[in-house]
């Protein structure tokens, strides 16, 4: 469980940290590391939220801070732990995001990058709704970016994750699987691939019996969600199949 914070939201080097940090002004953040050795590792308060490590303040919402690649790095080579965990969320236990779940939830690929390149876990557990990898959470969020680049970086991915991104290979590998999706699973797999406009995955799902009238997250069907993608031809042939 993560310690109390060691500094409050308005002490002075608390002030002095997060400013120099989501300010990219990564000249004063070495400074201020220099005098607080110990800083990179302290649990700073923060008003109307769970307290934070320095990482996890380069990496809070809403993410693509200034310089944000070079502030990660000075950070992990000053010994900040980048697989550092939130405590779990009061209402949601499999919740406790790392860093990298943080810059997938923001689109913040450039902290992707650093995170990863300073020795983050690709597939570390802890989303928000699965308690799943970084991956869970680019694709809850529809954060295709950074999505892309965890894959691209070797991020396992789930049946649904694929749907979304339109891995067709991954569906047909796991669809020969015993046992088979069930029922379930292919609808919300579909649900996904409906909202991401990926119309290669959402046939091969249709054709093994995806609902599109299921009443999914957000209160949306895989046809309204399909709407939203923007993808006009998409919605045609959704419209012509349902």
């Amino acid at each position: 469980m993560t310690p109390l914070p060691l500094l409050s939201a308005d002490d002075p080097v608390a002030v002095d940290l997060r400013a120099a940090i989501h300010t990219g002004n990564v000249a004063a953040l070495r400074q201020l590391l220099d005098a607080h050795p110990h800083l990179v590792h302290t649990w700073i308060g923060r008003p109307g939220g769970a307290a934070q490590t320095p990482l996890l303040i380069a990496v809070d919402w809403p993410g693509h801070f200034p310089n944000v690649a070079q502030t990660i790095a000075m950070l992990a080579a000053a010994g900040a732990d980048v697989n550092v965990h939130y405590p779990p969320h009061p209402n949601d236990p499999n919740c406790k995001e790392t860093p990298l779940h943080q810059a997938a939830s923001s689109n913040d690929v450039a902290a992707i990058d650093a995170l990863l390149d300073a020795g983050a876990d690709l597939d570390a557990p802890g989303a928000i709704f699965t308690g799943g990898g970084p991956l869970s959470d680019a694709v809850v969020f529809a954060n295709w970016d950074a999505a892309r680049r965890l894959v691209e970086r070797g991020a396992r991915v789930e049946w649904w994750q694929a749907a979304a991104l339109g891995l067709l290979d991954v569906m047909q590998t796991r669809w020969d699987e015993s046992p088979p999706p069930t029922p379930d699973e292919i609808t919300r797999a579909f649900w996904h691939a409906c909202r991401a406009g990926q119309r290669a995955t959402a046939e091969f799902l249709l054709d093994r019996g995806a609902d599109p009238h299921w009443l999914g997250w957000d209160g949306k069907t895989p046809i309204r969600c399909a709407e939203e993608s923007g993808d006009a031809e998409f919605v045609a042939w959704l419209r012509s199949h349902a």
